[in-house]
């Protein structure tokens, strides 16, 4: 028998609304329905952010330094911080080199922090509008080159697709329901609730790097 030769499944934000309502054995009849199962979406894509990494949000980004610079904002989507290097263009070709991580206690800490050399720690300031402070402060033209955690984007209109990987889909939609049932279905909450933290952890636990990693003992005599 013929398969389709298709691999591009996908939902609209109203077919996962309507699939959400459906579990909760209802059906769309109003706009205001409509309207409350898209904050509840965009609510729901709030919390992903808190349970963890979703690779698929995340991206590299590069900030240009200039001498004197010890003091960067962010885009105001980005989550958090993974890992970054310092990109030393004064060398040919240019080169990437490790930048450590530090916590605001240790930056506030640093006795004098306009010191120029080529930056060798950041902190990241999780406001709003995300800022990370260097030292040394940039003595000259450097990349801070960067791997961030971005937003998931917002449901926006209902013939959107959701910026979501397809791996995700189920668990979005018994997300939705569960979020749903709270105000339309109180009966079905428990049930749902359960379909949707098994659906998630199982989507989760795949959404990883599987890169290889090696273990060596250290014996010593």
């Amino acid at each position: 028998m013929a398969t389709s030769g298709t691999t591009d499944f996908n939902l609209s934000i109203d077919d996962i609304v309507e699939e959400a309502f459906e579990r909760c054995g209802m059906q769309v009849t109003n706009g205001y329905q409509l309207a409350s199962a898209r904050r509840s979406l965009n609510l729901l894509f709030l919390d992903w952010a808190n349970r963890g990494l979703n690779l698929w949000t995340i991206e590299q980004a590069t900030y240009s330094l200039t001498a004197g610079v010890n003091e960067i904002s962010l885009a105001a989507d980005t989550v958090n911080v993974l890992s970054a290097v310092i990109r030393d263009y004064s060398q040919s070709p240019s080169t990437d080199i490790t930048i450590d991580r530090i916590s605001r206690e240790e930056y506030l800490n640093v006795p004098d922090k306009t010191t120029q050399a080529r930056p060798a720690q950041y902190y990241v300031q999780r406001t709003n509008i995300p800022k990370v402070f260097f030292y040394p402060a940039a003595d000259g033209n450097y990349g801070f080159v960067y791997y961030r955690i971005r937003r998931i984007q917002d449901a926006g209109d209902y013939t959107n697709t959701s910026d979501v990987n397809f791996r995700f889909l189920p668990c979005l939609a018994s997300g939705l329901a569960y979020h749903i049932s709270l105000k339309y279905a109180p009966e079905r909450t428990t049930m749902l609730k359960q379909i949707y933290e098994e659906d998630f952890t199982r989507a989760a636990m795949e959404d990883r790097d599987t890169a290889s990693v090696s273990f060596v003992p250290q014996i010593e005599y």
